[in-house]
């Protein structure tokens, strides 16, 4: 018999043999089981640690924008770990920043030996030509101060002869004169008939005033609302400066009376100012908040808001608001039908305006977003091919309105302009934007992904610029406007009062309008304020900030 046609095994097996095998086969099967159970642990683990690994880079990406944010525009040049050596100091100037960017990168830590690399070549930033010396305004009076030559410069060093005066080197000097404090005294003639004394006694009439019964003069009030509202200069230390410097000690409720009356005298014409603006029919929205003193809100400001609506030309409103909700816009606009330019803000969306009013959105707001995420992803390698690319074709559009504006172009050849070389972009950009999205490189809830979900959910509001010349590419020119509030909350602290709100967004209303349609604040409050209150409601339109600048552009 052949053995190899034998089986290893007998054909039939005895009990005992038969339960070993039995036995062996449980065995083999527990075994099995047990590494199913284990790769299904490790599959588990491994999504589990995916899932920590997402999280853990949108917390890097979240931290290392923050940081950014907090070290200024050149520290998105830093490493993560120049930025992680930043935030160990207590206290990091300009200066320090900028002389790291200067250092370069920092030598990464080996894994394997401990060692650092060689570290790279430093950065070498090539010096700006220096723009040479101001010139100083022609209109500005000239006071010459002739400086003398010492006396060994007036005679000859050789025959000793007087030397003659040929000529001056000139130097011109921005100079100033101190805050010069005086009293007016107001001197009204007092006439009476010495042969009719039963006609009593004539007083002159009393010039019209911004506060008839104040201390101020309205030179006076006009300089403390500018100080406050153009340069954040809070009032309690206007207050400490009339007293150090002309040893005034002046009640800090008697400026703000004469303050907070402006205010109110000047709310009609900021009334006046809303009606023409939503007569317009584009108007670009925003908002931010400031602190408001409370009673029901003890040891802490309570969040107020103020709105803000403008469009080029037309000037600027300030709402305030001691809420953020959607009804402020709603009752702003309740017969709006035009174009309602704004960010991303919920607020906008719905229900507010007309069924007429078309809604626009700002590419500037989209545009950050992708800045953001090329920010936290340049961390010592290149940056995201994608992510610049969509920069880039964002950086054309604005690059359109740029040239129409520096060729002072009409809205009409700004429109054709834009008809010419605007779509093509944005179909390469909506391509480019949906292909990264179908990648799925860019998680959902990573910086990139929130970028281009943000702009491909707002795009047909994005684009709309597109059917009405009117649009302009972003909003900046409202968030300009909020500009002097975010400066300001951090030298005011608050609002004394929610009755106050209103009167400061009517002089924030004014003072930025003025600002915006090159007004000149000083002359414009002088020639309004005195008597305004004496006005009829029907004069007020002539003296908005727009009228003010046609009337002295004529």
């Amino acid at each position: 018999m052949n053995p190899a046609s034998m089986s290893p095994l007998a054909a039939v097996l005895d009990p005992v043999a038969a339960s070993i095998v039995a036995q062996l086969k449980e065995q083999l099967q527990q075994q099995r089981q047990k590494i199913e159970a284990k790769d299904q642990a490790i599959a588990k683990k491994d999504q589990a640690l995916f899932a920590a690994e997402a999280i853990i880079e949108q917390l890097r990406e979240a931290l290392r924008l923050e940081r950014i944010r907090k070290y200024g525009k050149q520290s998105e040049k830093l490493s993560d770990l120049q930025l992680e050596l930043l935030v160990g100091e207590p206290g990091v100037s300009s200066e320090e920043v900028a002389g790291e960017v200067e250092r370069g990168p920092l030598p990464e830590q080996s894994a394997d030996d401990g060692e650092s690399k060689s570290p790279t070549a430093k950065q070498q930033s090539a010096r700006k030509n220096h723009p040479g010396r101001n010139e100083l305004p022609a209109h500005l009076e000239r006071v010459e101060k002739i400086i003398a030559s010492a006396p060994e410069q007036c005679a000859c060093g050789k025959c000793g002869k007087e030397k003659k005066l040929i000529g001056y080197e000139r130097t011109e000097l921005l100079s100033m004169k101190p805050v010069e404090y005086f009293v007016t005294v107001l001197m009204r003639e007092k006439r009476a008939c010495t042969a009719c004394k039963e006609q009593g006694v004539n007083t002159a009439a009393a010039p019209a005033r911004i506060a008839p019964k104040s201390i101020f003069a309205d030179e006076t009030i006009i300089e403390f609302i500018i100080r406050k509202y153009a340069d954040s200069l809070p009032l309690f230390r206007q207050q400490a400066m009339l007293r150090r410097d002309a040893g005034i000690d002046v009640a800090l409720s008697t400026i703000n009376d004469a303050v907070l009356g402006v205010g109110e005298l000047l709310i009609p014409v900021v009334d006046g100012m809303a009606r023409d603006l939503l007569t317009g029919g584009y108007v670009q929205a925003d908002e931010t908040y400031c602190g408001v003193q409370t009673p029901d809100k003890k040891g802490e400001n309570h969040r107020a808001w103020f709105w803000q609506y403008s469009a080029p030309i037309k000037g600027v409103i300030f709402d305030f608001e001691m809420t953020r909700a959607r009804e402020v816009p709603r009752e702003f606009f309740k017969n709006y039908g035009g174009i309602l330019h704004t960010d991303g803000y919920a607020a906008y969306e719905k229900d507010v305006g007309t069924k007429n009013v078309t809604r626009a959105c700002c590419w500037a707001h989209a545009r950050r977003r992708f800045i953001d995420a090329l920010k936290v992803q340049t961390q010592g390698h290149a940056a995201d091919s994608g992510l610049e690319r969509t920069v880039a074709l964002m950086d054309e559009l604005f690059t359109i309105d740029r040239e129409a504006r520096e060729q002072s172009l009409t809205l009409e050849d700004r429109h054709a302009l834009r008809q010419e070389r605007a779509p093509a972009l944005l179909e390469q950009l909506q391509a480019l934007l949906l292909k990264m999205k179908a990648s799925r490189v860019y998680l959902k809830k990573s910086i990139a992904g929130q970028a281009i979900d943000y702009t491909l959910k707002r795009w047909e509001k994005l684009t709309c610029f597109l059917k009405h010349p009117v649009i302009e590419l972003s909003t900046n020119w409202a968030e300009n406007s909020m500009r002097p509030i975010a400066i300001g909350r951090r030298n005011w602290l608050q609002i004394g009062s929610k009755e106050a709100g209103p009167k400061i967004a009517a002089i924030f209303s004014i003072m930025e309008s003025c600002r915006k349609l090159g007004v000149p604040i000083r002359q414009y409050l002088a020639d309004v304020l005195p008597g305004l209150a004496d006005r009829s409601i029907q004069s007020l339109a002539e003296l908005t900030p727009a009228a003010y600048a046609a009337k002295l552009a004529k």
